[in-house]
């Protein structure tokens, strides 16, 4: 439950920068579809690490395997929404990817430093 915590209060925070950033600045650092991306990132980190939690249950030998599975299945969809809103949208779509690869590395490192806190505790209980 801790990730959860930290995911939505992570998710609160970069949804009070942008909300700042729109108010003082309007569209011209942020996306329209801002919300949406953040959105889009908060599910996925989410249905990422519940995937791999549930894929390696108590045999921590398939960590490996769900979770690159589960890097590779982020990344695909990333690239999908990517390629639809250049392909269907074009506008802004340098904003957008700015937009959206900044949100993507910050999910990714809030994952990163998730998993990090769970292979401790593995490598806890293995010792």
């Amino acid at each position: 439950m801790h990730f959860l915590r930290n995911l939505i209060i992570l998710t609160v925070m970069a949804a009070a920068v942008i909300g700042l950033l729109i108010y003082f600045t309007g569209y011209k650092l942020v996306h329209p579809l801002g919300w949406y991306i953040l959105l889009f990132f908060a599910a996925i980190t989410f249905l990422t690490f519940y995937v791999v939690g549930k894929g390696i249950g108590d045999d921590f030998q398939k960590f490996q395997l769900f979770y690159f599975g589960s890097s590779v299945f982020r990344i695909l969809l990333c690239m999908i929404a990517v390629f639809l809103y250049v392909y269907l949208a074009s506008e802004r779509e340098m904003q957008f990817a700015i937009n959206f690869f900044l949100i993507y590395f910050l999910y990714t490192g809030f994952e990163i430093y998730s998993i990090l806190g769970n292979l401790r505790r593995i490598s806890k209980k293995q010792v």
